[in-house]
């Protein structure tokens, strides 16, 4: 089947009238970077930050070959994996980690950018390390996202620097002439006797927010001998319930690469990584049913750069489903979003703990 945008999909990611799997940035960076891509051989084209396989694809069907590509959510790489299955792309690419591997020898890197500035620089001073000394970067984005920071950060590993017109409230930066490369290196701090880190894009960054504070202040020790740190971000509360309970073992789970990578850092920063296990999921899809006893759970409430609903509930029913009967799901939530309904409905009882003027802290028993 030929390749078309229209043809593309988020799923397994939510889906809706106002979730693209493409948008104007996708296009303007492809459109920008096509002389140069036309001119690389095979195995030299980079493409990190694809949401959904549009970059990918589009260079693919154009006959790119070995194309090597990074994405931090492990939806988007499903997603791709799905929408290349349908175009008939499948053996076009190879998904990396962000590492050596990824970048060595690239002439040629397609990238969405960040919204943190902390990630790109992980992913520009990478690039500046391991690419090819004649690499070109396209760097693109939706005009509201981005700002004249990316600039300076891109300035500080590139001699060149070129920004194009903008065009559909797109742009793309072109970055050539890599020097002083560097590894990432994670951002460390010491918050309430917890050491942590986090790699550039991890939530909150090497801080510890209210909402994760007030939950931190209420948790119970577990029953049992494991516990499940969902959505765990840099790991802060699996590490404090490691911490604070020497017998205990802990899952820790997050779809994002940069999540689990910082994870493991804090675990290790701690001294629990022998009993703080970190993986990257789909929620909770590699857990079996009815074996829990104990989930924690700080909740995402953004698809991207909008507000969405349903990510929360998706959460909530999963872990009904890896709890055993009696078990509990600690959640701290928005006191906004009014979540407590959706936990009765899909996990069981449910009851406030704590609430301050933002957060709401409750416990739900699986029935």
């Amino acid at each position: 089947m030929p390749f078309s945008f229209d043809a593309l999909r988020r799923r397994p990611d939510l889906e809706g009238p106002d979730l693209l799997a493409v948008d104007a940035a996708d296009r303007l960076i492809l459109d920008e970077s096509a002389d140069a891509r036309a001119q690389v051989g095979d195995d030299e084209l980079v493409v990190i930050g694809d949401s959904y396989g549009a970059l990918t694809l589009a260079s693919a069907d154009a006959g790119g070959r070995g194309i090597r590509v990074h994405q931090d959510e492990l939806l988007g790489e499903e997603a791709l994996a799905l929408n290349a299955r349908d175009t008939g792309l499948e053996e076009s690419f190879v998904s990396h980690p962000l590492d050596t591997a990824l970048l060595t020898g690239a002439r040629v890197v397609l990238l969405r950018l960040p919204r943190s500035l902390h990630a790109l620089s992980d992913i520009a001073g990478l690039i500046a390390v391991h690419a090819h000394p004649e690499v070109i970067v396209y760097a693109g984005g939706r005009l509201k996202h981005m700002t004249p920071s990316m600039n300076d950060v891109l300035r500080r590993f590139f001699t060149r620097l070129d920004v194009t017109h903008a065009r559909q409230k797109s742009r793309v930066l072109v970055a050539r002439g890599p020097h002083d490369g560097a590894e990432p290196v994670p951002e460390s701090a010491e918050v309430d006797g917890i050491a942590v880190r986090a790699f550039g894009g991890a939530f909150a960054g090497a801080s510890i927010d209210i909402g994760t504070r007030l939950l931190l202040a209420h948790l119970p020790s577990p029953r049992g001998g494991e516990a499940i740190d969902l959505a765990c971000g840099t790991g802060v509360v699996a590490a404090a319930l490691a911490t604070r309970h020497p017998s205990l073992r802990v899952i820790a789970c997050d779809q994002s690469a940069i999540a689990v990578a910082s994870a493991r850092a804090t675990a290790e920063a701690n001294g629990v990584s022998d009993r703080v296990s970190v993986v990257r999921d789909d929620v909770l899809r590699g857990q079996p049913d009815a074996t829990a006893s104990f989930i924690a759970l700080n909740p995402p409430f953004h698809a991207g750069s909008a507000i969405n609903e349903g990510l929360a509930p998706r959460m909530f029913a999963d872990a009904a489903r890896v709890l055993a009967p009696g078990g509990e799901l600690w959640t701290v939530w928005n006191s906004s979003l009014q979540y407590r309904p959706a936990l009765e409905r899909l996990v069981g009882p449910t009851r406030q703990v704590a609430r301050d003027r933002k957060f709401t802290v409750t416990v739900s028993t699986k029935r």
